[in-house]
Order: C-alpha cells, then sequence, then structure tokens
C-alpha cells in the first residue's frame, strides 16, 4: 500500500511508519509543500529493487534470460533426475 503525506505529518509519526514500512510492506511518498519529496519503504523492498535494476542493466544477463525463456518455450529442457546424472550426482 502506498500513502501520500506531508513531511510534518511523516515527522511526527516517523516511528510508527518504519515499522508499518518494515512489517507490513507499506510505502510512503513523503511530501513538502505539496510536492513529492520522498519515499519510506522496507530495507527489503529497497535491496529487492536495487538488485531488479542491476539485473535489467545486464545486458548480458538479461540476454540469456530471453534465450533461456525461449528454450523453455520450445521444450529444450531436461529434468532434474538426468541433470543431476550428467553431473554425477545420482548416487
Amino acid at each position: 500500500m502506498i500513502k501520500t503525506l506531508p513531511i510534518t505529518e511523516a515527522r511526527i509519526n516517523l516511528p510508527t511508519l518504519v515499522n508499518n514500512a518494515k512489517r507490513k510492506l507499506n510505502e510512503y511518498i513523503i511530501t513538502v509543500k505539496g510536492s513529492p519529496a520522498a519515499i519510506l519503504l522496507s530495507i527489503d523492498e529497497y535491496e529487492s529493487m536495487q538488485e531488479t535494476l542491476e539485473i535489467l542493466s545486464d545486458k548480458k544477463l538479461m540476454r540469456e534470460i530471453k534465450e533461456a525463456e525461449e528454450d523453455v518455450k520450445a521444450g529444450r529442457v531436461k529434468d532434474w533426475e538426468e541433470v543431476k546424472k550428467e553431473l554425477g550426482w545420482d548416487v
């Protein structure tokens, strides 16, 4: 849930907002004089967004993901038992 609130309200309720961001994954847009100025979100959400941006900016990795998706669609896959045998893990 994203809620917009003025900085004066955020200042008063900061401990509650931080707790809600951490435990409920609530997100808050903080405004200053009516204009969006900052966002409060959990560290987990922030780290997830950073990781996603890192993946999306890696052209080689994105190309490999696209190729893998095409392989799955075309049925060019192996089941887990086959992979274990090829790796010598079938103990």
